[in-house]
């Protein structure tokens, strides 16, 4: 811009030496397509300032004063300047998040992204399947999710994301949709999303306590995570005298949005679903949260047609590709869930859990009853609690960040959790599984965060799998650590 403004600034001095009045002003304007600078109207130009030359004719000389100094110089100043239109902003805050937006704040667009390294091991898992084959858990490592984030605002009212994960060494797509916040309290979703229920499975990847979800998830997963659909949220303002602190979201949705090739005889099923949360005690510190959540699903063409059927499995890690209880559910016309959640928060201690429960209503045989559920309980050894906003707990944030040389060590935190899952009905044995789990987390800084979970199978009924003695499979210890970025 010094540049620039050089050749116009030459032409105030000379006008100055020709008209030597007072201060001499001059507007100056920029060519919208060029970029170049006139200090004349004209098409396609607009007007960004003023240039004034002050006046200096009555400076004293050296002579006049009898010093050695030289005469004071002319100055070019600026004033009056007019901000551009659409100027955009970069920003990079200590969240990692790169941002760019507009003056105004009606458009922005923000990169981010997370990469999640795991390691996996695991002892005691000698087993046989019904066919008498010998299996076992894969031990190794992986890249869990290695993801990139593109989301952004524009018109202020109007939000979208996209975000893609590369991990397997494949592209898949997890949250891809628009949003509208023209509501204040309430915003409208549409696209690839989280459904409406359980606080576990809504929640990131990012901010859970350990490194894979609980047994619970076996119900949730097949028919409440992400899929295509239509979502409406709101939270927040006193209505009916219960206060600020709660939210309600209610969704329909088709299934994921992986094209409808798998199953080539069926068309896609549908489902509705809503989750209402209501915190009575939300402060930074302290914390109560209670949920509620249904869901009512019809599968791929109800059973109609010869379709793939329902599976119910409990997978120990992604690495590790054994399922300790794995079971099938063919012809099912619909499905109903209830979801109950609660969660209490007391500065660095937190403790809660949720309860899931499914009924699948079975074409020519009896209707099936599952349940599953967990209950955790965490506690930061340097003292920060976790953050609660809008039905949902997040990752803790260090207060003082990882330094060597200022003795820092960021934010450490232990963590405990058992769950059970029941897939046992009457003459039906699809498997019953409790599971322990224990952890230790370390975050350095709130982008970085370093995790170790011990995971033991403490029973197993009717499950798919044995010991190679006969015995039940009940006795496998799975290790896991994982080195995490997201931002």
């Amino acid at each position: 811009m010094i540049n620039i403004l050089l050749p116009v600034a030459a032409s105030l001095i000379i006008l100055k030496a020709i008209l030597p009045s007072a201060a001499l002003a001059m507007d100056v304007y920029v060519d919208t397509q060029t970029k170049q600078l006139y200090i004349e109207p004209g098409p396609g130009r607009k007007r960004i300032g003023t240039l004034k030359l002050e006046n200096s004719d009555h400076l004293p000389s050296s002579e006049a004063t009898g010093s050695n100094e030289q005469p004071q110089s002319k100055k070019i100043e600026t004033v009056k300047t007019l901000p551009p239109e659409g100027i955009v902003n970069v920003k990079h805050g200590d969240d990692g998040v790169f941002r760019l937006e507009t003056e105004d704040g009606d458009f922005s667009f923000r990169l981010g992204g997370r990469i999640h390294a795991d390691a996996t091991f695991s002892d005691g898992d000698s087993f046989i399947d019904t066919g008498g084959n010998r299996i076992e858990a894969n031990d190794g490592t992986e890249i869990r999710r290695g993801r990139l984030k593109f989301e952004g605002t524009f018109f202020k009212d109007w939000f979208f994301k996209s975000e893609v994960d590369f991990a397997d060494n494949k592209v898949a797509i997890k949250d891809m949709f628009i949003q509208y916040y023209g509501l204040g309290f309430a915003r409208i979703r549409v696209g690839e999303q989280k459904q409406a229920f359980s606080r576990e499975l809504q929640e990131s990847s990012n901010d859970l306590l350990f490194l894979e979800r609980s047994v619970m998830n076996v119900l949730n997963v097949p028919t409440v995570d992400r899929a295509l659909g239509l979502n409406i949220f709101a939270h927040g303002p006193n209505v009916f005298g219960i206060g600020q602190n709660w939210t309600g979201q209610v969704g329909i949705y088709g299934d994921t949005i992986d094209a409808n090739k798998r199953n080539t005889f069926a068309d896609e099923g549908w489902a509705v679903n809503s989750r209402v949360t209501f915190a009575p005690i939300a402060k930074k510190e302290r914390v109560i949260h209670m949920g509620v959540a249904g869901n009512y699903r019809e599968p791929n063409d109800a059973g109609d047609v010869n379709d793939v059927p329902l599976t119910l499995a409990y997978e120990t890690t992604h690495m590790s590709n054994l399922n300790l209880i794995k079971t099938a559910v063919p012809d099912i016309n619909h499905i109903a869930m209830l979801g109950i959640e609660g969660h209490g928060l007391l500065g660095p201690f937190s403790a809660g859990g949720e309860y899931t429960h499914s009924w699948m209503d079975v074409k020519g045989s009896s209707d099936l009853s599952f349940h599953g559920w967990y209950t955790e309980a965490a506690w930061t050894l340097t003292g920060e609690s976790r953050v609660y906003r809008k039905g949902l707990f997040y990752r803790v944030i260090p207060e003082n960040t990882f330094s060597l040389t200022k003795g820092d060590w960021g934010a450490w935190e232990l963590a405990v959790r058992y769950g059970e899952i029941d897939l046992n009905d009457g003459a039906f044995k699809g498997g019953k599984l409790g599971n322990f789990t224990a952890g230790l987390n370390w975050y350095p800084n709130r982008i970085m965060r370093f995790m170790a979970s011990y995971d033991h199978a403490l029973r197993i009924n009717h499950a798919s799998i044995k010991e190679r003695d006969g015995s039940k499979a009940d006795g496998l210890n799975t290790f896991m650590f994982r080195a995490q970025m997201a931002f």
